[in-house]
């Protein structure tokens, strides 16, 4: 029996997997990401804070809209108190917008930003081929000429991806993508114009399925990140491993599950002695520079 496949990458299981170290001899890579998205009024897809499948409406807008407005800045706040860079997939239009988003984040030198489609109120897995390359290359675009940084990692509106994206991606100039969380290490992919690199992402440890979806509150999110990390932080004594967390401000920005959250940060950053704490970027370029006997890259 053959079942479609993606032929992209070969199986690999992790324990016959050579051994490396992160910089500085830590074996666990923590990430912190953030999604700056934005949203078509009435129209278009978004999430809602009490029904999955409510229409598009002024309250569900109101609530997204917080997130730029109000918890964004929060969050800018807590990774200021705790002295931690930050990564920001990025929707070019939330950018186009909010100017001082863009301001506030440059002034952070360590942040990094993120390609994540023009809006999510679409997606690119339905697009036709030429029309997903014209979004890729309008969203680099924007974000380039507005931040001054081109964007060397990609992630689609709601991890979606065509059968076409990774081929885009790699001919658009991009270096890594995180819509594929396969792993806990990054591995490369193949595309019709040469590898690009997978680096992990986090699907569970999300605020979004977490805490909207699944409707786990604000403490149970917490304990989730912790319990992650410690099983995490014991297993790469064996391996390498990436730990990420990724929020979005109108979710994780509401004051009482920041407040929860701030437990999580406190346990993380104990261990800042054994962690290399980074952006999806860094450990892309880290990465790229494994040899193939360490990093295997497809034929």
């Amino acid at each position: 029996m053959r079942l479609p496949h993606h032929n992209r990458y070969p199986f690999s299981p992790i324990h016959k997997r050579p051994v490396y170290e992160w910089p500085n001899g830590t074996r666990l890579a923590v990430t912190f990401c953030n999604n700056i998205e934005v949203f078509a009024y009435r129209t278009g897809l978004g999430s809602d804070s009490a029904a999955g499948t409510a229409p598009q409406n002024q309250r569900n807008f109101a609530w997204r809209e917080y997130g730029n407005r109000v918890g964004l800045w929060y969050y800018l706040d807590l990774l200021d108190d705790y002295g931690v860079p930050g990564s920001h997939n990025v929707n070019s239009l939330a950018l186009e917008l909010s100017p001082d988003i863009v301001e506030r984040i440059n002034a952070r030198a360590s942040d990094e930003y993120i390609a994540h489609g023009r809006t999510n109120a679409e997606r690119q897995d339905v697009l036709w081929e030429a029309d997903e390359e014209r979004m890729i290359a309008e969203c680099t675009q924007s974000i380039t000429r507005i931040t001054g940084r081109k964007p060397e990692g990609w992630m689609g509106p709601y991890l979606a991806q065509s059968d076409r994206t990774l081929d885009l991606l790699k001919e658009a100039g991009y270096s890594y993508q995180l819509d594929w969380p396969a792993d806990d290490q990054p591995f490369w992919m193949k595309t019709r114009s040469g590898p690009i690199l997978s680096v992990p992402y986090p699907l569970e440890i999300n605020d979004s399925p977490a805490l909207v979806f699944r409707q786990h509150s604000g403490r149970e999110f917490s304990d989730m990140v912790i319990d992650q990390f410690d099983e995490m932080l014991e297993r790469s004594r064996r391996h390498p491993l990436v730990f990420g967390v990724s929020v979005h401000p109108f979710i994780i920005g509401q004051p009482f599950r920041m407040r929860a959250f701030r437990w999580a940060m406190d346990h993380i950053l104990k261990h800042r002695d054994q962690i290399w704490i980074t952006t999806p970027g860094e450990i892309a370029k880290f990465a790229a520079q494994l040899p193939p006997d360490v990093l295997p890259r497809p034929d």
